[in-house]
């Protein structure tokens, strides 16, 4: 199954639903009523797209019974491409620096996919032939240095790591240090997961991103903030509080392979303006891609009963 179909059989649940109320709606009235647009409101929060795209995506729908009428009306099609048009705002590449190394922070709270994200990013840009090393940042859960080694060890990538315990600002350090004398391109920085709401593990975080500065001036050039797909709007919580903290450049959302929430992408990007770079949808190195504004709109709403809502 490729990547394109792994993202749309992720949200087939909710598109499904999605593409049942939009037919159930539309056909019952010629005209959009009061009541009918309260249910395609509720439809699309549903779906967690959040108030103000869904809002967006209603005036276009009222836009299209005013000018075209019921007949030959697609509101899945409305809805695909006012998302598409949302997150087409936003660059979702990674911006390397013209010459040296440039220095990704990847953060988040625990559980998200943290560790296999950070060495899946740094296997892409091999790939590319750009050379990437890992940073063991993560000095506190069990087996954490251990977990990234393995990635680097399975992927070919290089990982500087401290000892257990270790101050995770003098591994990054050291790993700046590493990845100049190397010639890498990229250095992957692999923070500890942290709850959002502890103050005194952000500060943890800014610490170590107020080091790597120190070393490489202007570093981290990216911060990511990796969120699990699963939690829909939970996740937007995350999302405005590590915002708050440590200047986030992009977000990665994993884990898309078992829910149905992928609505939530779409409200986090067009309420923060913070560009989602890259999507995950299973284990495998592959199953990271860089995100796709167009195929992610499609896949979102899908179904096969696709046309039965036209």
């Amino acid at each position: 199954m490729g990547f394109f179909d792994k993202l749309k059989s992720a949200f087939t649940k909710a598109t499904t639903s999605l593409a049942h109320e939009f037919k159930r709606i539309v056909t019952r009235s010629p005209r959009l009523t009061a009541s009918s647009t309260e249910e395609l409101e509720a439809a699309l929060l549903g779906a967690d797209l959040g108030m103000p795209m869904t809002q967006q995506i209603l005036a276009a729908v009222r836009h299209a019974f005013e000018t075209q009428g019921r007949s030959g009306l697609d509101l899945v099609d409305i809805a695909a491409r006012e998302v598409e048009r949302s997150l087409s705002g936003f660059n979702p590449a990674l911006d390397p620096r013209p010459e040296g190394v440039t220095v990704v922070s990847i953060v988040g709270v625990n559980g998200t996919g943290k560790t296999t994200t950070t060495a899946k990013l740094a296997h892409l840009m091999a790939e590319r032939g750009q050379p990437a090393i890992l940073a063991a940042c993560d000095t506190f859960r069990a087996a954490a240095i251990e977990q990234l080694q393995l990635w680097g060890t399975r992927l070919n990538v290089p990982v500087v790591a401290g000892a257990y315990q270790a101050d995770p600002a003098s591994v990054a350090h050291d790993a700046v240090g590493a990845a100049q004398a190397r010639g890498a391109r990229w250095l992957f920085i692999d923070t500890a997961g942290r709850l959002h709401t502890k103050h005194n593990l952000m500060q943890e975080l800014q610490k170590v991103h107020r080091v790597v500065d120190k070393k490489l001036p202007g570093a981290p050039h990216e911060v990511l903030l990796v969120l699990d797909g699963s939690t829909g709007m939970n996740a937007m919580v995350q999302a405005r509080e590590f915002h708050k903290a440590v200047r986030l450049t992009g977000l990665v959302i994993t884990k898309l392979d078992g829910t149905s929430k992928g609505g939530a992408v779409v409200a986090i990007q067009r309420e923060l303006g913070i560009p989602v770079k890259f999507i995950g949808v299973g284990e495998q190195p592959e199953d990271l891609q860089p995100f796709n504004a167009k195929q992610f709109a499609e896949a979102l709403f899908a179904s096969g009963d696709r046309e039965a809502a036209a």
